[in-house]
């Protein structure tokens, strides 16, 4: 999709984008594959008892991380990316925004510790809690916001996937009985966050570490308690579902619905993977002025996150019940329901995250953004309230449903001018001959016997998605001929 992008100055002309989207897409797939491959193992070795220790100690871990790292992730790469031909006025930047994020990390261990003396429960599993909250500090080190921003997303890569492999070792050298819950504690840090020391000693390549003055931290309040709360509202309608639907019926409704957002999960995470490696670049256009650049990319995006998030809806919906059964078991089927309706939020998540962290943060408009997620909280407590008494987990994925169509819409009412301008540049016949070829595939694919879920699956995936990329192919579509030109030009240098 980006693959014909080459880079416009400075130090844009030695990044590609499609190398950085190449190494964040496996960045993504490693942060997945990680605990598919080591959980089924711990789990089996701790027990329910012992992951959920350190489930919890990560969970209250993760909200002091928050407080600490304030909006500083996002707005630290919008930022630095808008400044990064200027060593001095990047360095000084990185500095006030490290400055402020260590001081708040500060006064979160402070409150972490006062909590952890006064709650008996948290006293108990001190000492885990204490390994859990160095993921506090490595987050402030790590800077990973500046290596995102100069778009060093092969660096990012390989020093995470090391720190993953690393973690994976470790897992079966020291997890090995019951009674070793503190190990697993340790290496779930090392594997998440070990590469932030690293990160820390090479800062120096990017940036000066001597001071300097005049430092200007008040530029940064605003901007970065903006993007603070929208976190907090985020993480908050976005866990909301799962809180009502525990409070309101019961942890085995629970259960089958995080089976269902497992996945659902999964799959976002891979469409929305592609807003990292745009932030930086978009910011860069903006600042720079070049519009002409920056709604091209904008509407490749949107490209993209079409041809890659429909066909996982339609397959993933039509599948839902092979799928949750190879994946959590037999007991699990009450999942399959609540998987069908969440699967469209794949596409509307994927369309807001371009709308919301693609352009509105860019061009400074982050309070739009909080605005909009602010109104998804406040429909998915509504529907959540209306409708679990009655449907249980279908009822709390209705909620998030429409909490996240109601995210886009207001976020497309806040960019209609500009979207009526790239929805002409989207190529609408090519992607409804896609829908209708896989979906004929789907048809012809349902009277047939298999020995397995696995080969069902398989199968049917291998067909579907082939026949939805051939079908692009023939009809021309922009993005895969970009794709393909991409490979063979560097196949014939070779």
């Amino acid at each position: 999709m980006l693959l014909g992008f080459e880079v416009l100055g400075g130090l844009m002309k030695s990044k590609s984008m499609s190398l950085n989207f190449i190494m964040n897409f496996l960045l993504t797939a490693s942060s997945i594959l990680f605990p598919l491959i080591t959980f089924p193992y711990v789990s089996r070795i701790l027990g329910p008892t012992g992951t959920g220790a350190v489930a919890m100690g990560t969970s209250l871990v993760s909200y002091f991380t928050m407080v600490a790292m304030l909006g500083v992730p996002t707005y630290g790469i919008r930022i630095c990316a808008q400044v990064r031909d200027n060593r001095e006025k990047l360095s000084r930047t990185v500095q006030e925004l490290l400055i402020i994020n260590l001081i708040m990390a500060l006064i979160s261990y402070v409150a972490f510790f006062i909590l952890l003396w006064l709650v008996p429960g948290f006293r108990e599993q001190s000492t885990l809690y204490t390994i859990c909250s160095a993921a506090i500090i490595l987050n402030v080190i790590g800077v990973n916001w500046v290596y995102q921003a100069l778009e060093e997303y092969s660096y990012i890569t390989f020093v995470s996937v090391l720190f993953k492999a690393l973690g994976l070792v470790l897992m079966f050298l020291l997890v090995r009985n019951s009674g070793d819950v503190l190990w697993y504690g340790l290496v779930t840090v090392i594997s998440s966050f070990g590469s932030a020391v690293f990160n820390f000693i090479r800062l120096r390549k990017l940036v000066n570490l001597h001071p300097c003055r005049p430092w200007n931290f008040r530029r940064h309040l605003y901007p970065i308690f903006t993007f603070f709360f929208m976190s907090v509202a985020t993480t908050v309608y976005t866990n909301l579902d799962t809180v009502m639907l525990g409070v309101i019926k019961d942890n085995e409704v629970v259960g089958y619905y995080n089976a269902a957002i497992k996945i659902k999960t999964i799959l976002v995470t891979l469409v929305t993977s592609l807003g990292t490696v745009l932030l930086p670049r978009l910011s860069y256009y903006y600042e720079q002025g070049k519009e002409k650049e920056f709604l091209s990319l904008v509407s490749k995006a949107f490209s993209f996150v079409l041809l890659f998030s429909i066909p996982c809806c339609i397959y993933f919906s039509v599948y839902a019940r092979p799928v949750v059964e190879f994946l959590s078991g037999p007991g699990y089927l009450p999942a399959v329901a609540p998987m069908i309706i969440l699967m469209p939020t794949i596409v509307f998540i994927g369309l807001s995250n371009i709308t919301g962290i693609q352009v509105l943060v860019p061009t400074g408009k982050e309070i739009l953004v909080l605005r909009s997620v602010i109104l998804g909280a406040i429909v998915d407590f509504l529907l959540n309230l209306l409708l679990i008494p009655g449907l249980g987990a279908s009822g709390a994925a209705i909620g998030t449903l429409c909490a996240e169509f109601a995210v886009t819409l207001l976020q497309f009412w806040y960019l209609r001018k500009l979207l009526t301008s790239i929805i002409q540049t989207i190529e609408f016949k090519e992607l409804i001959l896609m829908v209708l070829a896989g979906s004929l595939v789907l048809w012809t694919l349902r009277g047939l016997q298999f020995s397995s879920l696995f080969w069902q699956l398989a199968v049917s995936a291998i067909c579907f998605f082939g026949i939805c990329g051939l079908s692009l192919l023939i009809s021309r579509e922009e993005i895969i001929l970009s794709i393909i030109d991409k490979l063979l030009r560097k196949l014939s240098r070779n």
